[in-house]
């Protein structure tokens, strides 16, 4: 099989295609032809060897659809549709920028769906973040106001969606003032250009401050974000666009707003239910709910695909298909 392997952390060229020999699967685990894989921040941190626990080489791939090839025990049937994410893929073991991949079946989830594999590709990573972190970690509400600060990833792109689908009323962010139709469209009432300051734009709307924060930019705009919740308002830190792991010198006390919460969300520790994954799935063949989808690429074509990613400049999930 084809494989992009990372053998020494660095720029995309670092991504070498190889022909590695199809896995075996052990017990417990099931042999997965990959049919599509989106692009993660996580994957490209990884790259550039801010992934301390990873040890190369490595091939990466926290996330994909595809059938089932083998399952020893015989739970999954050959050309069962699954997705794998997470619980270590691509980290603690070979992921999937490849062909086929072996994962445990602690990390699959069946679906069934008549998409087109570039689209189904986009959703597994995509929809764990965006559910777990509204419904699990915020625990929204209808008519509660939500501020999602990173508006244009395709993370904030679904959320706003899903949460303007849920009766809240959404304020998103850009550092760019073009994209304000881009952000209407998929669900913001309120638009905010982001210029690290957020704070008096979201008061002037809401002089108490919103209910909800969803931080994707990460830990360098995450002060500001808080400051911007209503006493007893509740943050989640869920995306690291900034690529920064940490805060330095965090003083809790002087860090946090008096009465305001502070959570994150994990796909790698919580996920949403597979009847979840599945009823989200039908939604999109529904028409009900649009993929923020960005170009699609060739497994021979990673570096190129990476190189977009890193650029900021992809308007929307990145897909490869392997085959």
């Amino acid at each position: 099989m084809k494989a992009a392997v990372l053998h020494t952390p660095g720029p995309p060229d670092q991504l070498r295609l190889e022909e590695r020999p199809v896995p075996t699967p052990q017990a417990g685990q099931v042999l997965l032809r990959v049919r599509a894989f989106g692009l993660n921040r996580s994957e490209l941190m990884t790259r550039k060897g801010l992934s301390p626990t990873v040890q190369f080489p490595r091939i990466l791939g926290i996330e994909c659809v595809g059938e089932v090839v083998a399952d020893p025990s015989g739970e999954y049937a050959p050309g069962q549709q699954v997705a794998a994410l997470m619980g270590g893929l691509g980290r603690d073991f070979d992921g999937s920028y490849a062909e086929y991949t072996v994962v445990p079946k602690t990390i699959l989830y069946p679906f069934r769906s008549q998409l087109p594999w570039a689209q189904l590709g986009a959703i597994p990573e995509m929809f764990q973040t965006v559910y777990g972190s509204l419904h699990l970690a915020l625990q929204i509400q209808p008519g509660e106001t939500l501020l999602i600060r990173g508006g244009t990833s395709s993370i904030g792109l679904l959320a706003a969606q899903l949460a303007s689908q849920a009766g809240l009323t959404v304020l998103a962010t850009s550092r760019r003032a073009d994209r304000a139709d881009l952000l209407r469209a998929n669900g913001a009432t309120h638009v905010l250009v982001d210029n690290g300051h957020l704070r008096d734009q979201v008061r002037a709307l809401y002089p108490p401050g919103v209910d909800r924060a969803l931080e994707l930019v990460g830990t360098a705009t995450l002060r500001d974000t808080l400051t911007c919740l209503r006493p007893g308002g509740l943050g989640c830190l869920t995306g690291m666009l900034a690529e920064s792991w940490s805060i330095p010198d965090f003083a809790p006390m002087d860090f946090i707003p008096a009465t305001v919460g502070l959570t994150s969300y994990d796909s790698g520790q919580v996920t949403a239910p597979a009847a979840a994954l599945q009823a989200f799935i039908d939604s999109v063949e529904a028409g009900k709910v649009t993929l923020g989808l960005g170009r699609t690429f060739a497994l021979a074509d990673i570096v190129a695909a990476h190189e977009l990613m890193e650029s900021n400049a992809a308007g929307g999930k990145l897909v490869v298909l392997p085959s």
